[in-house]
């Protein structure tokens, strides 16, 4: 029977693992949003460029796919991070699936073909935490220390979408100048998520999450459920136990 907790982290909200040893990765998740009567399919392009120590720069790259059918069922993935100049297939790590009509949210391992199921408390929101807080309309008063840009209407992967970017201006502790770090937000209100997320700060690093080769139609049911062979701990735990 799957355990209960609360909300929290219901979406892939997960560590962008490095395939590189030593590799910072930073926390960047991909909110899918739960909404029925929307149904597609498409592949997230994220790009990291990590400020060193030495004030080098590395560049990263990874890929992955999301989708949503007609339920409202989301699968989100999380593959490692490359070397933007390898030509291989980011790793697949890890899969999240989510049915907002049970709540119950699905944690896939990949490497070790296990998975683990919880039951929500409460349903999730439709709207991705970065749209309801910078709406005119939203649930947090607007941030003295952050100014906020209208970037007005762009198509991205062919949709529609809405840009805002928040500024806000920090000092570099190494030397200490002045330094702007910037969060643009790409928002479609026919698909309900964010075709494009960046985040600028030029002591650490530059990250863009787009969204492309966006499908309207409905996904392959098999993309919600759990591969075959895949196996929850407990289940192989009590089988190896009775052999």
């Amino acid at each position: 029977m799957p355990a209960r907790l609360p909300l929290t982290a219901v979406f892939c909200t997960v560590l962008l693992a490095a395939a590189i040893p030593s590799t910072r990765a930073s926390a960047q998740s991909f909110f899918m949003t739960p909404i029925p009567n929307a149904p597609f399919s498409g592949v997230v392009n994220i790009e990291q460029t990590i400020v060193r120590k030495d004030g080098s720069l590395m560049q990263l790259k990874s890929t992955r796919e999301v989708a949503r059918d007609t339920r409202g069922r989301i699968h989100n993935e999380l593959r490692a991070l490359n070397f933007a100049s390898s030509p291989d297939t980011p790793e697949l790590l890890h899969i999240h699936l989510y049915d907002p009509q049970t709540r119950i949210s699905t944690e896939i391992n990949v490497r070790k073909r296990t998975f683990f199921t919880r039951t929500m408390n409460h349903p999730p929101s439709t709207e991705p935490p970065s749209i309801r807080f910078a709406a005119p309309d939203g649930n947090a008063p607007p941030s003295e220390f952050t100014k906020q840009e209208d970037l007005g209407i762009r198509e991205i992967a062919g949709v529609p979408a809405h840009g805002i970017r928040q500024t806000q201006t920090a000092t570099d502790e190494n030397n200490g100048k002045e330094v702007v770090i910037t969060d643009e937000y790409w928002y479609s209100q026919d698909l309900r998520i964010n075709l494009m997320i960046k985040h600028s700060d030029p002591r650490k690093e530059t990250t863009t999450m787009t969204v492309d080769q966006v499908t309207r139609t409905e996904p392959d049911p098999a993309f919600f459920e759990v591969p075959e062979g895949y196996v929850h701990p407990e289940s192989q735990a009590a089988t190896e136990k009775a052999n």
